[in-house]
């Protein structure tokens, strides 16, 4: 039986998410509904993707009884609202990272999920290309010795995209591309905690942060540094040097296609778009669409790949980044 999927707004985020559930089986995957909080825009939307049903309210998609999850990809500091709302109405939910606006929100997530016995996940697409599951059986298996350093950089200009910069909006260079610089990190040392957090930076005249460096160190001698902007473009490569090698991540990192293992390249391509897409590599969405899937037909409530310990750890490093470089939302205060 497919898995019946609700898409809560239908901005360029969403769009691409659509548009990468067309490349997985139809009989697996379908998108049943839609919503936006203006009626017309959803039934665009719903034309332009052959969706059924279109809503000009979120209550109404939450309320739709033949959705089995929903796609949450409003701009950041909607997250908690909005899938908590879904989650009251018993709504597994993937929701766009980052997941929150602080850990304290992520903890309400969380405890919303479990209170209401539903799945949840952080929709952190990167961790779920073939690629990044083959860089953690790499350092699983250790065939690369053990990771020791991680240098990872994402930058792009974005200063004229409004939701990029403006702090009502959830802007700034961390939350928008710097979580998956950590992300990464985080990955790459599983999950552990870093012994130390050390940020520096440069903010906005609105107060988000324009760049940050962002350097953890781990257990065992082991670190990595985190490169942040949306003022400059960056080579948006990732490396991991491990006792025994390295692994290289060309660009473009968060959603990587090539890995260079010890010299060694290989390709691991996306499938095509039926649409136009808005990001790169956006058909690679349906990796992550597939997790959640896999989940549900298990009965799990969460992703060991991206579980909700995961989500709030990085969470907790972005606070304390932010808390370093000076960067504090109204969320922060309340």
């Amino acid at each position: 039986m497919a898995t019946r999927w609700g898409i809560c707004t239908v901005g360029k985020i969403s769009n691409d998410f659509t548009v990468a559930l067309k490349t997985l089986p139809p009989e697996e995957h379908q998108v049943v509904a839609v919503a936006a909080r203006d009626l017309q825009r959803a039934q665009n939307f719903a034309k332009k993707h052959g969706i059924p049903r279109a809503y000009g309210s979120y209550e109404e998609l939450a309320n739709d009884p033949d959705i089995d999850v929903v796609y949450v990809g409003t701009i950041h500091p909607r997250h908690l609202p909005v899938s908590v709302m879904f989650m009251n109405a018993k709504k597994n939910v993937l929701c766009e990272k980052p997941f929150a606006m602080n850990s304290r929100e992520v903890q309400k997530l969380i405890a919303s999920a479990r209170e209401n016995s539903v799945f949840l996940m952080e929709a952190v697409w990167s961790r779920f290309f073939p690629a990044s599951r083959e860089i953690s059986r790499l350092l699983a298996q250790k065939e690369v010795g053990e990771a020791k350093l991680v240098r990872v950089e994402f930058g792009i200009p974005l200063l004229d995209v409004t939701r990029a910069v403006e702090k009502e909006l959830g802007g700034g260079a961390l939350l928008d591309i710097g979580v998956y610089c950590l992300q990464f990190a985080l990955m790459v040392f599983d999950g552990e905690k870093p012994q130390s957090i050390q940020a520096s930076g440069f903010c906005l005249h609105t107060g988000v942060d324009e760049a940050m460096v962002i350097t953890l160190t781990f257990s065992r001698g082991r670190m990595a540094v985190c490169i942040c902007s949306i003022s400059v473009q960056l080579p948006n490569e990732a490396v991991i040097v491990c006792t025994k090698g390295s692994i290289k991540i060309p660009s473009p990192m968060w959603c990587p296609t090539h890995l260079v293992v010890n010299g060694k390249e290989t390709e691991y391509p996306v499938p095509e778009p039926s649409l136009p897409l808005n990001f790169t590599n956006s058909t690679g969405m349906r990796y992550e669409a597939e997790e959640v899937r896999q989940c549900l037909l298990k009965g799990l409530k969460e992703s060991s790949r991206m579980s909700l310990a995961d989500s709030l750890l990085l969470t907790e490093v972005m606070d304390e980044a932010r808390r370093q470089v000076g960067v504090v939302y109204s969320q922060d205060c309340q």
